[in-house]
């Protein structure tokens, strides 16, 4: 007789059911989906001679990136996924779209080697996103030690290599001498990222900003965006040489500290 009990799913129609997603899960994988779609967008921009909107594509993206990270341990949704996907995201923003840029802008007049400094910059940014990610699964590593990034890490070296499109925008001759300066700059960022100098990352635990010194950060924040607004190329330039000015004082802070660690 047949039975009236109700069928349960047949093996090949169906399966399981996908449990549902809360939506606070999902808000940080939106954001580095939006920065994938910014840094593909300032690509085409770039081969369309548009080099400042690719530019701003560029920035845009790391802006996103450093929202993603902060919104998923806000949210409290961070997750292997998430952070695969923040890897990869990462290696398109930061490696491939700079070099697209950089290239059509200044290197395609050395052929060749303005593409091999290209891929250089590229597949540098590709491994040294590799091992911050096996460095960052090392239960071994001191907690001090995470206040400092291994090499430069890939958001900042994308605004770095850039440096040679700001100088143009602020209207260096595009001819001569610029675009082998500018191979030669691009694969000294590239060794800089895969190096083992140690870059300040602020991000040290525990680390907090003195309450009579609030003020005054606030104010240079909104000076500093003021300045960019206003003066966007110049702005940046500055804040490019800055930061290769602080590298080694960057690097020295570290050993005195890995020495006063040992001598404990």
């Amino acid at each position: 007789m047949p039975s009236n009990e109700p069928e349960g799913p047949k093996p090949g129609f169906g399966g399981p059911r996908i449990r549902e997603i809360p939506l606070r899960l999902v808000i940080p994988n939106l954001i580095t989906v939006m920065a994938i779609c910014a840094g593909l967008t300032g690509i085409r921009l770039a081969f369309e001679g548009r080099f400042e909107l690719a530019v701003a594509m560029v920035l845009f993206a790391a802006a996103l990136d450093a929202l993603d990270g902060r919104t998923a341990r806000m949210l409290k949704a961070s997750s292997k996924f998430g952070a695969q996907m923040d890897s990869l995201a990462d290696v398109i923003n930061f490696g491939v779209a700079p070099a697209m840029v950089l290239y059509p802008f200044l290197l395609h007049q050395l052929n060749s080697l303005g593409w091999i400094a290209a891929l250089i910059f590229a597949i540098a940014c590709a491994l040294r996103l590799a091992r911050f990610n096996v460095m960052a699964e090392d239960p071994d590593r001191p907690v001090w030690q995470t206040a400092y990034f291994v090499g430069i890490p890939a958001p900042a070296g994308a605004v770095l290599v850039l440096l040679p499109v700001y100088i143009g925008f602020l209207g260096a001759p595009l001819d001569g001498a610029l675009a082998p300066a500018a191979a030669v700059y691009c694969v000294l960022i590239a060794l800089l990222m895969v190096s083992r100098i140690r870059v300040w990352s602020g991000k040290a635990p525990g680390q907090r900003i003195n309450r009579d010194s609030v003020p005054f950060f606030l104010l240079c924040a909104v000076l500093l965006v003021m300045l960019f607004v206003a003066y966007t190329w110049y702005t940046l330039t500055a804040v490019v040489v800055a930061y290769l000015v602080f590298l080694p004082f960057s690097a020295l802070a570290y050993r005195r500290r890995e020495a006063a660690e040992n001598a404990e």
